[in-house]
This record gives structure tokens, sequence and C-alpha cells, in this order.
């Protein structure tokens, strides 16, 4: 006599993969993408690229976000030193080998080209996590400086790309790691000072178009036509939104092409003017409400790594948005900093998924230790 098995529908056993997520971050991260589907609609018009193609994107990034999201921390902790050291090795072949376009080397061909800068945003916090939850309880100061040596290396080979923006990501993922570890004040003071005292160097080694791009912060009417183009025409595209906008898909600046990249690093600037300065709150709410509880998530989480992992994760979205708003309206230097779920783009995207699909497994690990 033969046994029947009754197996469940499809749909039961795929439901825990896709259930049992963190609540309020799940809805603080759906209302992000809304609100970057509504404006890439508008700023993609008369584009040479498909709205489609950014659901596709939309698509993968999901599905990445739900595979990380059941990967518990513990597992995230043993492919911490593997994928770090993956990528520097991968750094040091695209610095030999890489693609170079646009005078830049910073792509590397390995059957389908990759940036292999991209990785690190994600690698680096995960080294720097797991360097210091080895060391939990005998954390000196010297422990400090090799993280930072740990930072220097990718960050380095990346600024010599040239890459300033990724750099910087990186360099801000590290330093949220070392900064939630416990580096005093004092110390952090210090750094500040030499810093400020190292600027005339570092001003020196900067490339033409990066030493460019400071100037133009300070008066962009020196150049109105050339490296000062993007920075006015953004601005004027912001301040003339006013308080309501002109009105969905009716954005002048934009849809007669005066604001470059206007689907990508300059979105901001045609969600400013078709939306005005209440859709300008209506997004930064939305990214406080999901940075915040990403910092709830970390203050919560049952150990060092994963509470370093989730606070510095967290802080690197609050730099992308503060970075590429902050660019668009004029009060910093032009990088190529994506605006979370909202720029178009494939690779930053995945990126960004994959660190919310991190921060979900840290919170789901906080239940299942609780129950």
């Amino acid at each position: 006599m033969s046994t029947v098995i009754n197996r469940p529908p499809l749909w039961r056993r795929l439901r825990p993969y896709v259930t049992g997520f963190d609540g309020p971050l799940l809805t603080g991260l759906l209302t992000l993408v809304a609100i970057g589907c509504v404006v890439l609609f508008s700023a993609l018009q008369g584009q040479n690229i498909s709205f489609t193609d950014q659901l596709r994107n939309l698509g993968v990034a999901f599905i990445v976000l739900i595979i990380v999201a059941q990967i518990p921390p513990q597992r995230l902790m043993q492919v911490a030193v593997p994928l770090y050291v993956f990528g520097v090795t991968l750094l040091l072949a695209t610095a030999m080998f890489g693609l170079v376009r646009k005078g830049a080397r910073r792509w590397l061909n390995v059957g389908v080209v990759i940036q292999p800068s991209e990785i690190m945003k994600i690698a680096m916090p995960l080294m720097l996590a797991w360097y210091f939850q080895k060391r939990e309880g005998f954390i000196r100061l010297k422990d400090y400086a090799i993280a930072a040596l740990l930072l220097a290396i990718p960050v380095g080979l990346i600024m010599k790309q040239p890459d300033l923006g990724t750099a910087m990501l990186v360099l801000s993922t590290g330093f949220f790691v070392i900064f939630f570890a416990g580096l005093s004040w004092r110390v952090l003071g210090l750094l500040a000072l030499g810093a400020a005292a190292a600027a005339p160097v570092l001003w020196h080694f900067m490339h033409d178009y990066q030493r460019q791009r400071i100037l133009m912060l300070l008066d962009p009417q020196t150049d109105p036509l050339g490296t000062g183009f993007n920075i006015i025409q953004s601005m004027i595209a912001i301040g003339s939104g006013g308080v309501w906008g002109q009105g969905y898909l009716h954005g002048t600046q934009a849809h007669l092409n005066f604001v470059p990249e206007s689907h990508t690093d300059f979105v901001f600037a045609v969600l400013a003017e078709e939306w005005g300065l209440a859709g300008n709150i209506v997004l930064v709410l939305a990214y406080l409400f999901f940075i915040v509880r990403g910092l709830m998530i970390a203050a919560g989480a049952p150990t060092m790594f994963s509470r370093l992992l989730a606070g510095s994760i967290t802080m690197i979205f609050f730099t992308y948005a503060f970075v590429n708003m902050g660019m668009v309206s004029g009060i910093l230097p032009v990088v190529g900093v994506p605006l979370p779920f909202i720029s178009y783009g494939g690779t930053a995207l995945v990126t960004l998924m994959l660190g919310t699909g991190i921060l979900l497994s840290i919170a789901k690990s906080k239940r299942l230790i609780q129950s």
C-alpha cells in the first residue's frame, strides 16, 4: 500500500521567506520606492531609457533583499573576511587591468563588466564589525588604528581610480563602524584637527576636476556654461518649484533638458521642481522614518557584530541622501552619489537593497532570540 504525501501549496511553502520582516522598516522602504517610481516616471520622459528598465532593476533588487534577509548574522560574520579580501583583490586587479572610461579606471571585465568598488560598500562594514566583535571587551587604541588601516587600503585604491564619491561612501561605512565601536570624542577631535591641517596637502594631490568642483561650490557663476552649469540649473529647478511645485510632469527645467543627469544624480531637482517644498518634506520625512527605524534595530541587536553592522548600514543611507540632496542644492560639491531608492540605476539599487536585507535579517534574529 503506497503512502500518500500531501505537500502544502507552493504559496504556503514560500510564505516563510516573504513574511516575518520588520514591518516599520519595510513600510519605510516601500514608501521610498513608491516615491522613486513616481519621480522617475516623470524624469525619464524624453529620455532614451524605458521606465520598465527600472522596474526590472527593482525586481532584481527585491529578490536580492529577500535572499539576504534569510541569512542569519552568524553566517554574515563567516563571509566578512573572505568578502573583504575578495573586494580588495578586485580593486588591485582594477588598478592593473581595469577598463578606462572618461579618464577613470573603475571597471573590470571578468566576462561581464563590474565595478569592484561597489562590493566594498558592504564588505567594509562587515569586515570592521567582525574585527571589533572578535575584540569585544578588550578594545584598545591600537585596535582602532588597525581598523583605520583596514579602511584606508580600499579607500586609497578607490581614490586612485579616481572615484571620489564612492571612496567617500566606503570611508563613511568604515568610519561609522569605528565610531559605534566606542571611539572617543577626544580622538575624533584630534582627527578633525589633523584633517583640517592636511587640507592644503590634500588639495595638491587632488585631480583638476575635483578642485574645480570645490571651486564651483564656492561660486558656480565663475563658469556658468561649464563646470558650474549643473549646480546652477539644479538650483533654478529647486527654486522654481516653490511651495507646491509646478505640477506632476510639468517641470520645465527637467523636461527641457536644462537639468543634466535628471534621472540619476540630479533626480532630486525633478522632485523639487514638480512637487515643491511640500514634496521635499515628504521625502525627508520618509528618509527619517527609515533611518530612525534602522537605528532602533541596531540599538536592539543581540550581538556587537549585529549592532555595529546595522548602525553603519543605516548611517550610510543617511550619507547617501544627505550628500545627494546637498550637492543638488549647492551646499556640497558635486560627486557621483545617487539618491537612495529614487535615482535610476541597477548596481547602486541592488547594493542598497542588499544593505536593507541585512537590516531585516538582524531584526529577525532579534525576534528569534526573544522568542
